[in-house]
């Protein structure tokens, strides 16, 4: 069946699912598979559950004669041609996002300050991969007036497949940084990547606007190696942007401040902003912010109630107050630059007796010891930081007098046998060392 017809399908049935325990009336199963699943195997039931169809790629798990059964070359890339045949008919501002860092952040503010003035449909949690996106994709309904869709990459081209379906009509990469080194195989290789959201912009004859950190020299080079032209500049370190900003207060929360550079080249006053965000690195984010929102024509005012209203709840530098201890949660994720500026900020932060519970950083393939190896140098200079907790077997390789656990369960263990108390504790690592599951327990 070619997508033209299944969309006429989905038109009809405008419910997708694929997961065969959530199984909606009327709905479509596509059948996707996984490293440890083939969702081949679970057409029948889906249907049995009240799928109006369901689309397989192996042909042997159709019943004969049943037309409910839609076969397919390859599910997940009918999945994605779905969702862009979807996204195809809405005529509508599609803002792409990737980066190395503050990527789910930043669409999460974006979205905050959109939605003051516009119905906005952005990517849920973090759905930003080859899954993710289609999924966002097909939420979009009549009602939306703009969307702001998340694009996620560990493997060079993951890009440059994502944009090919999303199809961007304006876009925003945060940072370039050490991340996925072992699918990238180098930081060129992140810059390629991430650069190819570019690439399609550039190439876009719709494209409306890249907005661009100003204080990252990698992102300006990869703007101006492309030729793009249709640049909107924000960042702390120049007077050359749209948006200057810089931070007032980080005790704990960011305060930050930031101006408008009017059409005769002069400066608006400052407008201040108090956020709901911990660490300074997030200024840039909230420029990000900032600056989306003026070019698609929020009021200064609107930007500034979104910014301060916004309270994050994806363990992203969060503050969380327990009975006993005062928590840094940042356990989503973790790569160098990111872990870094993390430990940073936590040294410069206001507190008595910190501590710090710090998971591997994944995915780093030849670089990992040597990116370990730096955290722990650094920890070690820091007389402010009473007691350190490493976690897995990354830390485990680096050499450090510091404690060291194999992974959360000992550290569930370390905590119930001597719960720390009264700490300022910051708690960062890779979502697969899974940190985030230690506040309930401090």
């Amino acid at each position: 069946m070619d997508i033209t017809s299944l969309y006429h399908i989905y038109q009809a049935h405008p419910i997708v699912t694929t997961d065969s325990r959530h199984c909606p009336q009327n709905s479509i199963f596509i059948a996707l598979k996984g490293a440890s699943f083939d969702g081949n195997r679970f057409a029948a039931s889906a249907l049995s559950q009240g799928c109006a169809y369901a689309v397989i790629d192996e042909p042997q798990y159709a019943v004969p004669g049943d037309s409910r059964y839609i076969l397919v070359d390859d599910c997940l890339t009918t999945y994605k041609e779905l969702a862009r045949e979807h996204r195809r008919q809405f005529d509508i501002p599609v803002l792409g996002i990737t980066g190395t860092n503050g990527k789910t952040t930043t669409k999460e503010l974006i979205s905050a300050v959109l939605a003051t003035k516009y119905r906005v449909m952005h990517t849920e949690a973090n759905f930003n991969n080859d899954v993710g996106v289609p999924r966002t994709l097909l939420r979009l309904t009549a009602d939306d007036q703009i969307a702001v869709v998340e694009m996620g990459a560990s493997h060079p081209g993951d890009i440059k497949r994502l944009v090919e379906y999303v199809e961007p009509t304006c876009g925003l990469i945060t940072n370039v940084g050490r991340a996925h080194l072992q699918g990238f195989g180098s930081f060129e290789g992140v810059k390629r990547t991430k650069g190819e959201l570019y690439d399609y912009l550039k190439a876009s004859p719709a494209t409306q606007v890249v907005w661009i950190n100003a204080d990252s020299p990698d992102l300006l080079a990869m703007a101006s190696e492309r030729g793009l032209d249709k640049l909107h500049r924000y960042g702390t370190e120049s007077d050359d942007v749209a948006v200057k900003g810089e931070v007032t207060g980080c005790t704990p929360y960011l305060s930050f401040r930031w101006n408008l550079r009017r059409d005769d080249g002069t400066r608006s006053e400052w407008h201040e902003v108090h956020t709901h965000l911990i660490g300074s690195y997030n200024v840039s984010n909230m420029l990000a912010a900032v600056s989306v929102g003026l070019d698609l024509g929020v009021s200064e005012e609107q930007v500034c109630q979104a910014l301060e209203a916004y309270v994050p709840t994806n363990s992203r530098s969060e503050l969380r107050e327990t009975a006993h201890n005062r928590l840094i949660v940042d356990a989503y994720n973790a790569n160098p630059s990111s872990m870094m500026a993390a430990l940073r900020n936590f040294v410069q932060m206001d507190g008595d007796h910190k501590m710090v519970i710090l998971g591997d950083m994944r995915e780093l393939g030849e670089v990992s010891l040597q990116e370990h190896q730096q955290v722990v140098d650094y920890l070690s200079q820091q007389s402010s930081i009473e007691t350190v907790w490493l976690v897995g077997g990354e830390f485990a390789k680096a050499r450090h007098s510091f404690r060291a656990f194999g992974d959360v369960e000992e550290v569930k263990q370390a905590i119930l046998a001597d719960p720390p108390l009264g700490r300022l504790i910051l708690i960062k690592g890779s979502n697969s060392t899974k940190l985030w599951q230690l506040p309930d327990i401090l």
